[in-house]
């Protein structure tokens, strides 16, 4: 078990000066299926479509995390429309990864696309991460990023991140980042 554990019914509300991060809720399913769906989304995040199967099993993934780990992914809102916009968070997804980042917490983030090249993403992963340096104090995180994804590995860095090694995860060259707010 994970040395940031602690308890969390669910997502603590976090805001940005154009977001809220709050948890997910059921309403936000159609939105998030749609964006499961956008090539722009998925391209380099499995590289097809998800089904409405899959992206429920994800938002209920999403949602549980919380209670057993005491941190996961937050619903990503728009404050000017109340939209969903996309998600971000910190997940442990006991990925098959050599090295392994079991037990470490992996930050992600997916928006959709009429949001992308905005710095939504930028301002959204700096808040939790900065959420997560206050409730759980210096740590280290981590994230893999598809070394095409320019968009994502500028965010990572922007944040903080930086190249820790390349490696392959399913099938796929991965690059492995690391904040460590410990140092």
């Amino acid at each position: 078990m994970n040395s940031m554990t602690v308890s969390h019914a669910s997502a603590p509300i976090l805001e940005t000066e154009r977001t809220v991060l709050r948890p997910h809720k059921l309403e936000d399913f159609d939105a998030y299926c749609a964006m499961g769906a956008d090539p722009a989304f998925f391209r380099f995040i499995g590289g097809r479509a998800r089904t409405r199967e899959e992206s429920w099993q994800r938002l209920l993934r999403h949602a549980g995390m919380w209670s057993l780990i005491g941190f996961g992914f937050w619903a990503i809102e728009e404050k000017a429309s109340g939209r969903f916009i996309g998600e971000a968070g910190l997940h442990d997804l006991k990925r098959d990864l050599v090295p392994s980042i079991e037990g470490v917490p992996e930050a992600g983030w997916g928006f959709v696309s009429d949001v992308h090249g905005k710095g939504i993403a930028t301002e959204v992963v700096n808040r939790f991460v900065a959420w997560s340096d206050e409730v759980f104090g210096p740590s280290r995180t981590v994230c893999i990023i598809d070394p095409e994804n320019g968009a994502s590995l500028n965010v990572a860095q922007k944040c903080g991140y930086r190249e820790v090694l390349r490696t392959v995860y399913h099938e796929h060259d991965t690059i492995l980042l690391e904040r460590n707010s410990l140092n």
